[in-house]
C-alpha cells in the first residue's frame, strides 16, 4: 500500500535510539525525508546512516526540548515539516516512597511539555499549508499503571487528554492529531530481562506477545499517512492485548 507520504518531510523527536529510532526508518522506507533528533551532537549519525544506507533519506538535527526557546530553534533548523513524531519521554524509576516532588516535576517536563513544545510550536505552519500529521508516544500504562514509576504514569497519562485538545482546537485544517500507545516493546533491553523466561512469568498480566519497535513504528507511520486523514484525537494502543480495559 502506498500511504501517500513520500517526500514529505517528518521530524522524529528523540530518534537518536530506540522506538524512536525505528520509527525514523519507517517513515523514510515509505519515501518521508525524515530528520533524526538527538540532544547533542553526534547522535544521530548512526540512525541517519543506516538509513540512507538503505537508500532512505534522513538527515541529523540536535536541539534540547526542555526550554521554549530550545524547543523553537529546533523547529527553526528543522524548516518546512509535514509530519511531526513527538516520540521523546523518560521512563523513571522510583516507587511512592522514594519519589521526591522535583521528581515529579522533571517527569512533566521531559514526558509532556517537551511534546507540548515541539507539537505547539509546529502546529501554527502546518495549518497555513492545511495539511500535516502530529502524533504523541504514550503508554498503555496510561490506564494500566504499575506501583513503580507513579512520576513517569502520572506524567504520560495527560497526552491522552492533550491528544483530543490539540485535535480540536486544529479540526477542520487538514492537520489530524493522534497518540500511539505502546505497551511492553521488544528491545534489547525488555529481551535481555526476559532471557529464556515466558512473558508472563517476568511481566504478571502480560497477555499475547511483546510488540517489536518495528511493529509499533509501522502503526505510527501509517497513523502519519495520507489514508489516516479522517482520523484524529484517537488513541491507538498496541499492547499485546494486555490491556485489561474496555472503553469504547
Amino acid at each position: 500500500m502506498d500511504l501517500g507520504i513520500a517526500g514529505r518531510v517528518a521530524l522524529v523527536t528523540g530518534s537518536h535510539r530506540g522506538t524512536g529510532s525505528a520509527i525514523a526508518a519507517s517513515l523514510a522506507a515509505e519515501g518521508a525525508r525524515v530528520l533524526v533528533h538527538g540532544f547533542e551532537p553526534g547522535q544521530p549519525d548512526a540512525v541517519v546512516e543506516a538509513i540512507v544506507s538503505r537508500g532512505g533519506s534522513a538527515r541529523g538535527i540536535v536541539g534540547d526540548l526542555s526550554s521554549d526557546v530550545g524547543a523553537a530553534a529546533l523547529l527553526e533548523a528543522a524548516g518546512d515539516l509535514d509530519i511531526v513524531v513527538c516520540n521523546y519521554g523518560v521512563a523513571q524509576g522510583g516507587r511512592w516512597s522514594n519519589v521526591s516532588t522535583d521528581a515529579w516535576v522533571d517527569a512533566y517536563d521531559r514526558n509532556v511539555l517537551t511534546a507540548v513544545r515541539v507539537a505547539a510550536g509546529a502546529a501554527p505552519a502546518l495549518v497555513e499549508r492545511g495539511w500535516g500529521r502530529i502524533v504523541l508516544l504514550g503508554t498503555v500504562g496510561t490506564v494500566r499503571p504499575a506501583a513503580v514509576r507513579p512520576q513517569y504514569y502520572g506524567s504520560k497519562a495527560a497526552l491522552p487528554a492533550l491528544t483530543v485538545s490539540l485535535a480540536k482546537e486544529l479540526a477542520g485544517s487538514g492537520v489530524t492529531v493522534n497518540l500511539v500507545s505502546p505497551g511492553l516493546i521488544a528491545t534489547q533491553e525488555v529481551l535481555d530481562r526476559l532471557a529464556d523466561r515466558l512473558v508472563a512469568e517476568v511481566f504478571p498480566g502480560m497477555s499475547g506477545r511483546i510488540a517489536l519497535p518495528s511493529e509499533v513504528a509501522d502503526l505510527v507511520t501509517y497513523v502519519c499517512s495520507e489514508q489516516a486523514g479522517a482520523i484524529t484525537g484517537s488513541n491507538f494502543r498496541i499492547d499485546g492485548g494486555s490491556t485489561d480495559v474496555v472503553q469504547p
